[in-house]
């Protein structure tokens, strides 16, 4: 009970606010995760994780049975449950994955706000670690202990500066990568006539056609950053 008294007081316990500073620089190293092309390609595994973890997570929050996920190495993904084909539950789950990376973000932003980098950081191993049970191919196994072992590795052994500085880099690159994969979507759509979309199936779900559901992940995940970037910068 002592470990789980002192493990808990150090997970919630509250860091100083990074100066305004140090954030527009982790803002900015994020921003280059984003914008270089070298360094995306990589990055973006992140923004798959987050993608497929939203659908796991609202899948199971209306009610579905989750049957597994899926990431490759194209940096695409699949999650699988089972339930309804159709209804408010089907939408949601489709509609979190490209809203889900900027939701988590922004949920991120809040924490840090609020001092609680550390807690961030260990919240985050907590969610990679229900991700994994739900896993089902050796790539994405990869990818989500590779990104485990990165957080884990600044938990453990960065001081609570560091773990902040890593816990902003984290929430700017969630916050702004969401918009550029929704842009990626919009491309691939008319480049390739890729008609398997999120969008695509919910239009098939919906009345609303695929474009207007690329706009709602768009409006939702900038809305997300500025409202993040807001609590980040005070």
């Amino acid at each position: 009970m002592e470990v789980l008294a002192r493990f808990w007081a150090r997970a919630t316990a509250t860091v100083p606010d990074l100066p305004p500073l140090v954030l527009l620089a982790t803002a900015a190293a994020a921003a280059l995760l984003v914008l270089s092309p070298s360094l995306w390609r990589p990055a973006r595994n992140v923004v798959t994780i987050a993608h497929e973890g939203a659908h796991g997570l609202v899948a199971l929050a209306a009610g579905r049975r989750l049957s597994g996920i899926r990431l490759h190495s194209d940096t695409s993904g699949l999650t699988v449950s089972a339930g309804r084909p159709t209804g408010l539950g089907m939408v949601l789950t489709c509609a979190a994955g490209y809203t889900g990376p900027a939701l988590f973000g922004l949920g991120a932003a809040a924490l840090l706000a609020a001092g609680h980098a550390i807690g961030l950081l260990w919240a985050l191993l907590l969610l990679l670690t229900l991700l994994l049970v739900q896993i089902r191919n050796w790539y994405g196994l990869w990818s989500v202990l590779v990104t485990g072992g990165i957080v884990f590795a600044a938990t453990w052994w960065l001081p609570p500066a560091g773990q902040s500085v890593f816990a902003a880099v984290a929430t700017w690159f969630l916050l702004l990568a969401a918009p550029r994969a929704v842009l990626e979507l919009h491309t691939a759509r008319r480049r390739r006539g890729t008609r398997d979309s999120d969008a695509d199936q919910l239009a098939r779900l919906t009345p609303f056609p695929a474009l207007v559901w690329v706009g709602v992940f768009l409006v939702v995940d900038l809305a997300a950053l500025v409202l993040g970037a807001r609590w980040l910068l005070g």
